[in-house]
């Protein structure tokens, strides 16, 4: 090994610092990173960034290359991220008092430019929430505590992803979704009054909706008679004693129902009330 090494130790040296020069200019990126080549404190290239739509294995992965010494590599996440936002109070628009959860899903789609102006996932992350918490906050302030609970909810999610969105993008990001996960009222008397005047408002809403089926009611029943008399007076302008025995069936069957079983009503057989029974003259 000695008589090996003496005649053979320029060659072995050689080979072995060309294997470590191959390692140092060879990067190898995994499909769930991106990496971004920085030489001199500029970023210069990047390596398997994300792009909408494209399979994994056709992204860019694999193996890179950098200057040794004069470059380095900074790997960045490609998979979504979480932004999960403590828990705030949030004054809504009828004065409630909400204690919110949320938290929102993100991405980094340029790494260049996070590299620019945050340098980390962590500084991005810690640069969102603020502003998570103040669209937030800007968003629920102009809504009532019931929107909440309805269908209303899903617009102010959007409105809150978008806000949030325009601003991650500086940071090189992309927000996918934002969801609270809780929005309660404050335990104890406040919360008994919200409920107390959030009752009080059903009920009146309740009265209003039945005032106006009342009032839809009347309408209805005035066109109603309305169009019955109108039919009544057609009747009555194409035959008059048609009209006047039909008239008079009417008030009998009206008169004599409404007695007791066991009344008699007496009339003169010459009254006039009685003139459809004695038959035309």
């Amino acid at each position: 090994m000695e008589r090996i090494w003496d005649q053979y130790k320029l060659v072995i040296i050689a080979v072995i610092a060309a294997i470590i020069a191959l390692f140092s200019v060879i990067i190898i990126v995994p499909e769930t990173q991106q990496a971004v080549v920085i030489r001199t404190g500029e970023p210069v290239r990047k390596i398997n960034t994300f792009k909408p739509g494209v399979p994994y294995g056709q992204t860019g992965a694999g193996i890179g290359w950098r200057i040794p010494l004069l470059e380095t590599v900074q790997y960045i996440d490609k998979r979504v991220l979480d932004l999960d936002m403590e828990r705030q109070q949030v004054l809504s628009n009828d004065q409630q008092r909400l204690q919110v959860d949320a938290y929102a899903r993100f991405r980094i789609i340029d790494p260049v430019r996070m590299v620019q102006t945050a340098g980390t996932e962590e500084a991005v992350t810690t640069q969102l929430t603020p502003i998570l918490t103040s669209v937030l906050r800007q968003e629920l302030g102009r809504r009532p505590f019931a929107a909440l609970l309805t269908a209303e909810r899903g617009t102010a999610m959007a409105n809150i992803r978008q806000a949030l969105d325009r601003q991650a993008r500086e940071y090189g990001a992309q927000v996918i979704d934002v969801r609270i996960k809780r929005a309660d009222l404050p335990e104890g008397l406040p919360l008994e009054a919200a409920f107390q005047r959030m009752e009080a408002d059903r009920q009146e809403e309740a009265e209003t909706i039945r005032a106006q089926g009342r009032k839809n009611a009347q309408i209805i029943r005035a066109e109603a008679e309305a169009a019955a008399a109108n039919t009544y007076a057609s009747a009555f302008g194409k035959d008059p004693e048609f009209y006047d025995f039909y008239r008079a069936m009417e008030s009998y069957r009206r008169t004599f129902n409404q007695g007791e079983a066991d009344s008699n009503v007496i009339l003169s057989p010459d009254n006039e009330y009685l003139r459809q029974f004695r038959g035309s003259r």
